[in-house]
Parts: structure tokens; sequence; C-alpha cells
């Protein structure tokens, strides 16, 4: 259980981190009540002068110069919700969803957003005792916020829609009935408020970014690995090299793989002399295109914590001059380029590992048996194994098409341009799947490849490494059903167990 008091706008990568693996229970520090209470006043002030303001007593869009009489706004924003829940597809993961309401809460409670305490507190109770509105994946444009998905979720307060609570999928009413809460009526404002945002978008994102560090640190392993077993050179890793380029990313990274090579092993030592002048590229170049990389996850992830602790509502208000101001905070393309960037990063992890998986199993390269197996003819070894990490990396090719660039009015033409913010987050995680699923067979590979180094060994680092892998997968001996191997490999790569390689500092949210 991760118990986070939240100050508003001081949430960390590594808080976020917690919120997407970990059941959370929220405490909203006191420091956020005076806020929340003034910008909702000024929306009273504005209700009682009967000025005309947008979204407090106004409609929608393209429907914002309709005035609303003061007997209607209970019902304008309960019809915002319901009008705006027009999702589609599969529901979001519980740890999606729980990401995207801690996101809402922190905007919320930042005071520029004129909502009750008490609503905020209401889904605050959502996270804290496990209610999971459920939410449709499909659905948001990723300007004017991500209005479906938040709708399904402000939904629930109003009890309406579905939620996931107690492994069981529930009318809202009920689950909401079952676990202590009650229904709410939104006031002014409010219902826009919720709806109002970047949340879903930026969730996605930040999962994207876990996945894409994760990803990197399995990627050093196993690269690191794969240049024992194929006999690689350490020269190219050497900081001198780096450092007269300049990028610091790239330095960064080859230090990694040189805490984990070190400057020698008994396998390094068996080939001291040998006539190989340069080793291909996939050896050579790790630092160079992991470096670059790791530009796009940092530069990503400094993108998504400012976007975290920011304001996305409209209109916003400014409590101190008394100003409402419409504006557009709501649009997502901040997120869309750094999910696009992090969508090259986990294509360009997951193409060089491909690269050197293709290296093991070609024995003129890797002066090992053919395919990864003794006994070649009878056994194919690694043959297709390489041709499945072929087919995702290709895949991967195709899902990193920048989302950014496309853009389709809506609206009646008053959004007339849009993010694609919330498809570029989500498509991270099928991305992040095949990169996986390259980094499992390749970690099998390595090990199969060190193996047949013995009696020779690796650094105690690399050994430990390989360790983790053979405790869950055997040496091959000889062909058997593979996928279970492969899984098994994946959810080594998936669990985080080599970020314990990577030097913490060195990456953002670890």
């Amino acid at each position: 259980m991760f118990k986070l008091n939240l100050v508003p706008g001081k949430l960390t990568l590594q808080d976020l981190r917690r919120v997407k693996n970990e059941q959370t229970f929220v405490t909203l520090d006191k420091s956020a009540e005076d806020k929340i209470a003034a910008a909702n006043k000024t929306i009273l002030d504005i209700v009682e002068k009967d000025q005309t303001v947008y979204g407090v007593n106004t409609g929608f869009g393209l429907l914002a110069n309709t005035k609303i009489a003061k007997e209607d706004l209970e019902d304008l924003q309960e019809r915002i919700v319901l009008s705006h829940s027009a999702g589609i597809g599969e529901y979001i993961s519980n740890a999606s969803v729980r990401l995207m309401i801690l996101l809402k809460i922190n905007s919320l409670s930042l005071g520029f957003s004129g909502i009750r305490l008490k609503v905020i507190q209401a889904l605050i109770d959502l996270i804290n005792k496990e209610v999971y509105p459920c939410v449709p994946k499909k659905g948001s444009v990723g300007a004017s916020g991500d209005l479906a998905p938040l709708a399904h979720m402000a939904a629930i307060l109003l009890g309406y829609g579905y939620v996931k609570y107690n492994n069981e999928i529930l009318p809202a009413k009920e689950g909401l009935e079952k676990a202590g809460m009650s229904t709410v009526v939104l006031g002014a404002k409010e219902g826009l408020a919720l709806l109002n945002g970047t949340q879903l978008s930026t969730a996605f994102a930040l999962e994207g970014l876990f996945y894409a560090e994760d990803l990197f640190a399995s990627a050093v392993v196993a690269g690191s690995m794969t240049t024992e077993a194929v006999l690689g050179s350490r020269s190219p890793f050497d900081k001198r090299v780096h450092e007269i380029r300049g990028h610091q990313t790239q330095i960064d990274a080859a230090s990694m793989y040189v805490d984990l090579l070190e400057k020698e092993s008994e396998i390094s030592l068996t080939h001291v002399n040998c006539d190989r002048v340069q080793d291909p590229y996939s050896i050579r170049c790790q630092p160079q295109v992991m470096g670059a990389c790791l530009t796009q996850i940092r530069n990503s992830a400094h993108t998504l914590l400012v976007e975290s602790n920011g304001v996305t509502d409209n209109p916003l208000i400014f409590v101190n001059e008394g100003d409402v101001i419409s504006g557009g905070n709501f649009h997502a393309e901040p997120i869309a380029f750094a999910s696009d960037n992090l969508a090259l990063a986990i294509a360009e992890i997951g193409a060089l590992s491909e690269r050197r998986m293709a290296l093991l199993v070609d024995k003129h390269l890797s002066q090992l048996p053919a395919f990864l197996v003794n006994n070649g003819g009878i056994n194919s070894g690694f043959m297709i194994a390489q041709v499945t990490s072929a087919a995702l990396a290709s895949e991967n090719k195709c899902l990193a098409h920048p989302s950014s660039v496309d853009s389709l009015p809506t609206s009646a033409n008053q959004e007339d341009h849009v993010s694609m913010a919330t498809y570029a987050g989500r498509r991270l995680a099928d991305m992040a799947e095949n990169t996986a699923g390259i980094l499992g067979i390749e970690l099998l590979a390595a090990a199969q490849g060190m193996d047949f180094r013995a009696p020779h060994k690796s650094t105690n680092k690399i050994e430990a490494a390989k360790k983790i892998i053979r405790e869950e997968v055997s040496f091959y001996e000889q062909d058997r059903y593979f996928t279970d191997d492969i899984e098994k490999a994946m959810i080594v790569v998936r669990s985080g167990k080599y970020n314990d390689f990577i030097k913490s500092d060195l990456m953002p949210s670890f």
C-alpha cells in the first residue's frame, strides 16, 4: 500500500510510478483547502451576480453563446457528463484509471478550477476504496481534454455507468453503495472541470515512460550479455570516445555498459589477441543508439512531470484578480509529442535488440553453434525465435508513426485542431509488449551463448543477470515448446528486475 499525502503541484515521477504499480491511499494536504474554497467562491459569486461566463452558466463548445438560467445549472452539469460519456472499446486497466484520477485530483486541487472540496474528496475516495470507474479506451482526440474518458470517470460520481469493485463490474450506484459512498450533485462549472483536462493522455504517456525505462534497463543488460556471448570488444565503451562527442546521454549510456562489463572477464580474456578489427554496429554502437533513446526518455519525462503538476481545465479561475479566462490548456500537444518520442525510443530499443539476436544465431558472426543449439539440423534451436523478434520489431515500426501529426476537426469546427495524444500514449503499451518480447528472446539467446563459452565466465554483475534468466528457463539442450520459455523471459523484463543493474540517478523515475 502506497500512502501519498498529496501536496498539489508537487508530484514526483517516483510517486507516479508507485501509483501506477501499487494500491494507493491518498490524503490531500490541508494547504490546498483555502485555494480550493476561494476558487469555488468566485464561481458562486458569478452565479449570484448572474454574470455570463463560459462553462459556468453557458452551453459548451459551439453552444458557448447560449445562456443557461440559474435553476438549470445543476441539470446542465449533469447533462454534460452524460452526453460526453460516449467512449467505446475495452475498459482501461485499474492502474491506468488510478493514475488518471490522481492526476485529475492534483490538477483540481491547485485552486484554479472552482470545484468544491467535496467533489475532489469523492475522487479521492474512489482511489482509497478501490472503486474504479469503467472507462472505455477509445473516444478521445486529446483536445478540449480527454472529454469522453473523463466523463466516464465523472459519471460514476453521479451514479451512472459502471465500476469495478472487488473484482466485479457493477452498476455505479450499486458499486458506490457497497463501498460506503454516495452520489454527488454537481454545482456550476463542476461537470466541465471534471471533463476538461489531459489526465488520461498523460496517464497513458506516463505508463509508456515507465515501460520505456524498464525496457531500457533490460536492453542494457541484454546487450552486455550479448557482447560477452559474441566475444565483443570493450573498447567502444571507453568513456573517452563518448566524452569527445559530448552528448551526456551517450556518456551516461556508455557508463552503464562499463559498469556491467568492467575492464575484463574470463570470457574477454579468451579473445585478447583475436584478429577481429571491429564489431557490428549492434554491438559497437550501443552507447550511441541507447544514448539517443535515453535523450527521448529524459525529455519526455520532463514534459510529463510538468503536465502532471499543471492545470489543464477551462475556463480558469484567477482568484486574486477576480478573472475567469477561457484558454486552451486542455490541448494535449505536449503529451502527444512526448508519447511520439517515447514510441521512437521503444521501437529503437527493440530494433537494436533484434539485430543483436540475429547476430547471435549467425554462426559466421557469433562464432557460436548455428542457431545456438547443438546437433543443428535435427534441432532448429533459436531459428524461429529470431523470426518472432523480427516480426515484433517490424510491427513497432508501424506503431511508431507519429500520432501528433494527425488531426480531425471536431465540435462543428469549433475544435478545429486536435492532438491525438490519447492514442499516442495508449499505443505505447502495445509497443512495449512487443519490445519486451524481443528483449526476452535476446536474453534467452544471450544466456545460451554465454553457456557455450563455459567454463569461462563473465563479470559478477553479468553472471548475476544471467542467473535471473536461468532461474526461470533452463539451457536449451534440444528443441522444445518454445513459447513458454519466451513468456517467462518476458515476465522477467516486465518485472523491472534489471532496473537494479542501472544506477538510479541515471533514469528519471527510478
